[in-house]
C-alpha cells in the first residue's frame, strides 16, 4: 500500500458502527522503515460527513491520544481514507517533540485500533 499522507492531514477509518478520526503529525524514515506520528480523537461519527462538519467545526474534537508512533506495518494494518488537511498547530506538535526529545521513547507495531483499545 502506497501512502501519500502528509502532516496535517485528517484520515478516517470504518469501525463496525462508524466512523474515527487520526491526525498525521509527521512521518519519519528511519534506517528501514517509516514511523507514522498520528494523534487520535475520541469521537466516533455514523458517517463521513459528520467527520467533516466536525473537523469544519461544527462540532469540537477532543484528542484522546495527542500522539501514537506506530511502524509503518502497524500504520497499514488499518485501512484510511484522507477527508483533509490543515496546518498544524504547535500545541498540536509540541507531544511528538515531547516523544522525540525523550530517551526511552517507544514505536508500537500495534494496530490503530489496538492502540485504541478498539477490536
Amino acid at each position: 500500500m502506497s501512502q501519500t499522507f502528509q502532516p496535517g492531514d485528517y484520515l478516517v477509518f470504518q469501525l463496525e458502527a462508524g466512523f474515527a478520526l487520526l491526525r498525521v503529525l509527521s512521518v519519519d524514515n528511519s534506517d528501514d522503515d517509516l514511523i507514522w506520528h498520528l494523534a487520535a480523537y475520541d469521537d466516533y461519527f455514523l458517517d463521513v460527513e459528520m467527520a467533516e462538519a466536525a473537523i469544519n467545526g461544527e462540532n469540537s474534537l477532543f484528542s484522546s491520544q495527542p500522539h501514537i508512533a506506530l511502524t509503518n506495518r502497524a500504520f497499514e494494518s488499518t485501512q484510511v481514507a484522507k477527508i483533509s488537511n490543515r496546518q498544524l498547530t504547535e500545541a498540536e506538535i509540541q507531544p511528538m517533540l515531547d516523544w522525540k526529545n525523550a530517551p526511552d521513547h517507544e514505536i508500537s507495531d500495534r494496530s490503530v485500533r489496538l492502540m485504541l483499545g478498539l477490536r
